[in-house]
């Protein structure tokens, strides 16, 4: 193939993605309201294990859940789907992110907790088919990802707003290797993306008085995306004038997290989707890792919850899944309470949390027969959970 035809290739190519673009922002402007769970008469819960520790962790995660909303079971108000098929093998045996019944099953569930699932990458066994979580943030327009991490005695308290179907992440699997010399990747940034996702982090933080937004980017230097991303910031502030701003670019952001003095000014935190893939993980491990933090996958219509570390396929290799820390997921399921409408249980669990996990620490999770399982784990929480006295133990430990 000479240079001539390879071009043209090449244009074909961006052709069907801008195509395909254009169909997405279709699509994004038909949605205008979210969802109002307080008007349902059932909420069904879909949960869906993954694969890898995905399974042993999200089994201890809807323990809890269900003993938190053993009431709402009862009288009909919530239900529980357990979902199937997500796994590494079924995917790549249909050669799919997501297989066609297991979407049609997530769809049918108001909101859905998730295990982690297994990506492919170069080198692996399995197809080239595409994250099931980019997958699923896409199928159902899941555009916000919003992680909290706290660490009360050392003053952080941080929310971040990932935008969570768009930039590096939406194009992921649609490059292209236009000879052996030459291959490229593609981002994407749009008026509406940026919009809601910004708009969604001023709202926070304006509800909830914090005041504070900062604005990660690199547009000194991707200036037409991170560009684009950063202009609509400052739309948006200007809806909020109640609300102070500011805007960091995302290396010498990666620094200021770990400054003692700097860290405790920054608090509600909006970024495109691959600086707020890098960040939050670092933020993580303030709090003990990432093995502790959940995160929350918002769209208008429905909403998942999911810890934000991998499969851990050695772990089940080695015979250890078992002994895998669910506190990550189940931060996740707080959060999943929190959306629903039960914010005192979203509250209570994590207290909960914060004293098996951080203070108290009566039983340790090693990732070793040396340590807890996670069903023992969780059965610590369930037992701080019912303790009278759980907010002042709470307060106690600050």
């Amino acid at each position: 193939m000479n240079q001539k035809e390879m071009i043209e290739r090449a244009k074909t190519h961006l052709e069907k993605l801008l195509k395909d673009q254009f169909s997405r922002i279709e699509k994004m402007n038909e949605t205008k309201d979210f969802v109002d769970y307080k008007k349902l008469d059932k909420i069904v819960i879909g949960i869906v294990g993954g694969d890898g520790i995905g399974p042993f962790i999200t089994a201890e995660a809807q323990k809890i859940l269900e003993f938190l909303l053993q009431d709402e079971v009862k009288n009909g108000k919530v239900t529980f789907r357990v979902i199937e098929g997500l796994t590494i093998e079924n995917r790549a045996d249909q050669r799919k992110a997501i297989p066609d019944d297991v979407l049609e099953e997530l769809k049918q569930c108001h909101v859905i907790l998730k295990g982690p699932t297994t990506t492919p990458r170069a080198g692996d066994p399995w197809p080239n088919i595409e994250s099931a979580n980019v997958a699923m943030r896409k199928e159902l327009d899941l555009f916000a990802n919003v992680r909290p991490v706290k660490v009360p005695e050392q003053g952080i308290d941080w929310t971040f707003y990932r935008e969570n179907t768009e930039g590096a992440y939406a194009l992921g699997s649609d490059g292209i290797h236009v000879n052996d010399d030459l291959a490229l990747d593609f981002t994407v940034t749009t008026q509406e993306g940026s919009y809601r996702i910004i708009k969604a982090a001023f709202d926070y933080a304006s509800k909830n008085k914090i005041n504070k937004v900062t604005v990660v980017t690199k547009a000194n230097v991707v200036k037409a995306t991170d560009g684009k991303f950063l202009d609509v910031a400052r739309q948006v502030a200007e809806e909020y004038p109640d609300v102070e701003w500011d805007d960091w670019y995302i290396d010498i952001m990666t620094a200021k997290l770990v400054d003692e003095k700097r860290r405790t000014q920054f608090k509600v935190m909006v970024l495109p989707n691959l600086y707020g893939d890098i960040l939050t993980d670092e933020a993580a491990e303030f709090q003990g890792g990432v093995g502790t933090a959940g995160s929350a996958n918002i769209g208008k219509q429905y909403a998942m919850f999911e810890a934000i570390h991998g499969s851990a396929p050695r772990m089940v290799d080695e015979g250890r899944a078992q002994y895998a820390d669910p506190s990550s997921i189940i931060r996740g399921a707080s959060m999943l309470l929190d959306h629903i409408g039960y914010q005192e249980k979203a509250k209570n669990l994590q207290m909960a949390l914060d004293i098996c996990g951080q203070f108290e620490k009566k039983i340790a999770l090693t990732g070793r027969d040396d340590g807890a399982n996670g069903a023992e784990y969780a059965e610590y929480i369930m037992n701080t959970l019912s303790d009278p006295n759980l907010e002042e133990k709470w307060t106690s430990f600050l």
